[in-house]
Formats: structure tokens, sequence, C-alpha cells
């Protein structure tokens, strides 16, 4: 396994993190591969789009070039560690004349922290609809950066926040990094691309995307009880995470981030999400439910 090349960018690191060893030599019926963590001061447990991302290029090493994830249901186990390796092992479960199903674990000390099954397809027509994308929301280039609203905050979370992610992430509405909002609402939208170019390689963008999609989905939830991130003691982690690629996309270009939560209850929140291009295609969609746990007497909007 590679180290990360002297003065690396988020961008470097993100590709850096993707690129999986063949393992092959293992004793197993799966399909080894290993893969770095990403060892962060202000983040000591891994980032679990990081581990999403990673699991399905895992998946797309083991199938034929032509076919590409369509769709991921993946379950969260276990808190990873991020300054320590990670290990994926996909079991080839079928393959069909259009389809191919996997099962991937991704796997520190010896246990699972991550189980997805992934479906690919080769490329076919058929019908075609989808919901539009919403009008009047503001060009992503009017809009600040996150080292535009963090940059100048003395605090490790916000200098992260502003300038070691992969991604530039744009809030539509206010943000609620630390401030809650003003308006209760679970809805929100973000423009996001990657800091700098992709390679042309659909799998990666695909990957990077599921990466990307772990960021803000559950600020909904958040966003209708009047939370920011600041809150003081407030614990939030993924539990689950399905996505479904609908169209060719990059994540190179900016991608409108729609997401919206219809319930919380008995601490966890759900939020669903949709990316659509400039062009309003619809490319992908995606849920997630998410634990949300608050210390009592906390308050917050019902």
């Amino acid at each position: 396994m590679n180290s990360t090349p002297q003065n690396a960018t988020p961008l470097d690191q993100l590709l850096h993190i993707l690129d999986l060893s063949d393992a092959g030599g293992a004793q197993t019926d799966e399909d080894i591969f290993v893969g770095p963590g990403e060892a962060n001061p202000v983040r000591p447990r891994l980032f679990g789009g990081q581990v999403l991302a990673q699991s399905i290029m895992a998946a797309s090493r083991t199938v034929e070039g032509d076919r590409l994830v369509h769709s991921m249901h993946g379950y969260f186990l276990r808190p990873g560690d991020a300054s320590a390796p990670i290990t994926f092992g996909v079991e080839r479960l079928r393959d069909g004349r259009s389809f191919s199903a996997r099962r991937a674990h991704a796997y520190q000390g010896g246990a699972p922290i991550l189980s997805l099954i992934a479906s690919f397809q080769v490329p076919d027509g058929g019908l075609e609809h989808q919901e539009p994308m919403p009008a009047g929301v503001p060009a992503p280039e009017t809009l600040p950066t996150a080292a535009d609203l963090l940059g100048g905050i003395d605090h490790p979370v916000a200098q992260a926040w502003a300038f070691d992610r992969p991604f530039d992430i744009r809030h539509v509405d206010p943000d609620i990094y630390f401030r809650a909002p003003e308006n209760h609402v679970a809805q929100q939208a973000v423009w996001i691309k990657t800091m700098g170019p992709m390679p042309d390689d659909q799998s990666l963008h695909r990957a990077a995307l599921a990466y990307v999609s772990d960021y803000t989905l559950l600020e909904p939830v958040l966003r209708r009880h009047g939370l920011s991130w600041a809150t003081p003691g407030m614990s939030v982690a993924s539990l689950d995470h399905a996505m479904w690629w609908h169209r060719p996309l990059r994540v190179d270009d900016w991608l409108l981030y729609v997401a919206d939560s219809p319930s919380a209850s008995g601490a966890r929140g759900l939020s669903h999400g949709r990316f659509y291009n400039r062009d309003g295609e619809l490319v992908a969609s995606v849920a997630q439910e998410g634990m949300i746990r608050l210390p009592e007497g906390t308050p917050v909007v019902d």
C-alpha cells in the first residue's frame, strides 16, 4: 500500500484512499483489497463516506469494465480508526447477462465496520423520466465557499472544514456549521464538486459521489429542530446508507445536492437526497438514517 505523497492536496488524498491494493494472495473465497485510513487530528474516527467509497471501488474491481454500480445498500456496524488500514472482502454473489451483484465488507482488527451489497449493470436503454430539478436556485459561483465562511475562525474543526476537504461545498441556505438555522425547515440544498479535475473513470466518479453524499445528508434533520453541528454534547452517527446512480456523472463539475427529512424519532433521523447536474439531469439519489442524540435539556424546535 503506497503512502500518500508529500504536500498532497485533499483531492490527492481522496484519490489515494480510493486506489486500493489487491491482496489476492489471501486464502479466502473473497476478493481481498487493502486501503488506507485517512488520519486526521481533528477526526480520529473514519469518515463514513470514505469507507463507502472504498467499498464501492473494491466491488467495482471484481466486475467487467462495462458494468457500473447502479445501486448500493450498506450498514455502518462499528466506528472505524482513521489511523489504521482497512481490509475489504468482496463476495461475488452473481454475474448475469446484464447485472452483477456483490457483497462487500470493510474490516479493521478482524471485525467488520461496514457491510454492503451493490448491484452493477451493463449500459442499457429503456423508459426515461425524472423528478425535475428545483427552479430558481442560485448559481454556485454566487455563493460563499467553506473557506470564505470558516477560514477566519481560529478553531481546528473550522480549519479542517474550510481547507481539508476534497470537495468544494457551497450551501444555498445559510450554513449550520456553528450557527443554528433561523428557518426550521427539513430541507436544504448545496452545490458540490471536487477541488480539481478527476480522472476520466466513471466508477471513480460514482464512488467519489458516495463519499461526498455523507457530508451533509443529515443536515435537514438538524435544521428542522434548530440545531447546528456545534450543538453542545450532540452525538451524530450514520447508521445506514442507500444510493442509486441513474445517469453518467462527473463530480468535478457542479452538482446540486437537494435533501429533505421526512421523519425523526427514536433518536434517529431519516434523510433523502437527490443530485442534479447543471443541465438539470437527475444523476443519483440517496437515503440515510442516522443516530442523533442530545443531552437531556437541550432546547430544540418541535
